[in-house]
């Protein structure tokens, strides 16, 4: 094994402690917000390991930047399910206005 590619191994694992500790740190009511907001860097993300994945030449590097676009695909459509999910929720807790009857009024004969 190289050395590049056992940087790119160790960054990998450290990336994955660190979403985790941050993400843990992470309040309930703060997730919805910053789940819609990333939705974007995820499609970034997802670009970045299609253009990896176009430029691989050994089978491993083939198989790596299709499971990084399979991973990145996965968690854009999953960021943004879940986002509507909890919209969706969000919107149920709304108070709800009947609808309008129309009124007559009659005269006393």
């Amino acid at each position: 094994m190289n050395n590049e590619l056992l940087n790119e191994v160790t960054f990998f694992v450290l990336s994955i402690f660190v979403g985790i500790e941050v993400i843990s740190k992470v309040p309930t009511i703060l997730h919805t917000p910053l789940m819609s907001g990333t939705n974007a860097i995820h499609g970034i993300i997802l670009v970045g390991a299609i253009v990896i994945a176009a430029g691989a030449s050994s089978p491993v590097t083939i198989i790596l930047g299709l499971v990084a676009v399979t991973l990145a695909t996965t968690n854009v459509v999953g960021g943004f399910v879940v986002t509507d999910r909890m919209l969706e929720m969000f919107k149920g807790r709304q108070a709800t206005k009947p609808p309008a009857t129309p009124t007559t009024t009659t005269k006393p004969a």
